[in-house]
C-alpha cells in the first residue's frame, strides 16, 4: 500500500486551522445574535434547484423522486420571510456541481442573510461592519458597476452596443463571442479585467446591468440607466459575496425562471423545475427586504492569507472525487 493511501484519511486542513474556522462561526453568530437577527435552520434538499443557467445543483433520488441539493438556503428562507419571521440568517451547506479547484468546492460553508425592511446600501454597510470586525485593517471602497467597468474597459456597460461589448470579451479570451448574449461577455470582461485591478480590501460594487438582475429588483440609476439592484463583495480581488434588494413580484420572478429555463435549453443544460413553493411565497407577500449571501470558506482563507481552499476545509473534495 502507497505512504498516500496510508495518510488519505487525514483532514486537509490542520488542526490549528480548523480551530481558526471555529472562532470565525462563534464570531458570525456572535455579530448577528448582537444585531438581534434570528439563525435558522433549512433543509437542503428540495424537489427543485435553481434555474439560473451557470449554476447546476448537485441531484439525488429520494423515496423515487428526484431531489435538489441546495445552492443556497435563499428558497426555503423566502418562504420562512413570507411566513412573518422577521430579519433572518442561515449558517450552513450549500452544494454546486462543476465547481472544483483552488477558490472551489462542491460542498461550501454559505452564510446568508436577510433584512426586513432595508435596502442594498443598508445590507452593503452590515457586510462590511461584519468583515472588517475582524480587525485586520482591511479598507473598503464602495463603486457602481458602470463607473468601475468604465474606468478599466473604456466603455459602458449598459449603453455600449452587443457587438462592441462581443468584441471585447473575444479579444479579452482569445475565442470568440460573437454568438454570446450580454450577460455572458460582461461576466467574462469583468472576471478576467475588472476584478484583477481591484484595490486591496473589501470592494462593494452595485447597480449592476439589467441583463444581470437574477433575483434582484430593477430600478433607474442617476444617469437614467436600468439597473439591477445588486452587489457584489469582494476581499483582496476575490468574490466573496452577492446580495440583493429582493424581488418581490411573482409575476416576474416567474417570468424570470422561465427565462432562465429557456437559456439553459438553448445551452444544451438539464432542465431545472422552477420552485412552485417559492413562487407561492411571493404570491402570498414577500416583505421588503434586503438578502445577501457570503462564502465563509473564502472569508477564512483571506483572513488566514493563504492560497487554496483545501487549507481550510476539513475534508476537501479530492481530485478522484474520494475524501
Amino acid at each position: 500500500m502507497s505512504r498516500q493511501r496510508m495518510v488519505d484519511w487525514q483532514p486537509t486542513a490542520t488542526l490549528d486551522i480548523l480551530a481558526q474556522r471555529a472562532r470565525l462561526l462563534s464570531y458570525v453568530r456572535a455579530f448577528f445574535e448582537a444585531a438581534g437577527v434570528q439563525e435558522v435552520d433549512v433543509p437542503v434538499l428540495a424537489a427543485a434547484g435553481v434555474t439560473d443557467p451557470h449554476i447546476d445543483c448537485l441531484q439525488t433520488c429520494v423515496n423515487g423522486r428526484v431531489q435538489y441539493l441546495q445552492s443556497s438556503p435563499e428558497y426555503y428562507m423566502k418562504r420562512l420571510l413570507a411566513a412573518g419571521s422577521g430579519s433572518i440568517y442561515c449558517l450552513g451547506r450549500a452544494f454546486r456541481d462543476g465547481e472544483a479547484g483552488r477558490r472551489h468546492n462542491p460542498e461550501f460553508t454559505l452564510l446568508e442573510w436577510y433584512r426586513v425592511g432595508w435596502d442594498e446600501h443598508q445590507l452593503m454597510v452590515e457586510l462590511a461592519s461584519l468583515v472588517t470586525g475582524l480587525e485586520l485593517g482591511w479598507a473598503t471602497h464602495q463603486y457602481s458597476y458602470g463607473e468601475l467597468f468604465q474606468q478599466v474597459i473604456g466603455l459602458d456597460p449598459h449603453n455600449a452596443p452587443l457587438a462592441v461589448i462581443q468584441q471585447k470579451a473575444s479579444a479579452l479570451s482569445g475565442g470568440s463571442f460573437a454568438g454570446e448574449g450580454r450577460s455572458t461577455c460582461l461576466d467574462l470582461i469583468f472576471s478576467l479585467a475588472v476584478e484583477p485591478s481591484l484595490p486591496d480590501g473589501l470592494v462593494l460594487v452595485h447597480d449592476y446591468p439589467a441583463c444581470q438582475a437574477a433575483l434582484a429588483r430593477l430600478d433607474r440609476d442617476a444617469q437614467g440607466n436600468q439597473v439591477a439592484r445588486r452587489f457584489e463583495a469582494f476581499l483582496h480581488r476575490m468574490e466573496l459575496a452577492n446580495g440583493y434588494f429582493e424581488l418581490t413580484d411573482p409575476v416576474e420572478q416567474a417570468s424570470r425562471f422561465d427565462a432562465d429555463r429557456a437559456q439553459r435549453k438553448a445551452m444544451g443544460n438539464p432542465d431545472v423545475p422552477a420552485d412552485r413553493h417559492l413562487l407561492a411565497a411571493l404570491s402570498a407577500g414577500l416583505p421588503d427586504c434586503a438578502g445577501v449571501a457570503l462564502g465563509v470558506d473564502r472569508l477564512l482563507l483571506q483572513w488566514l492569507q493563504l492560497g487554496d481552499i483545501s487549507q481550510v476545509l476539513p475534508f476537501a473534495f479530492g481530485a478522484d472525487g474520494e475524501r
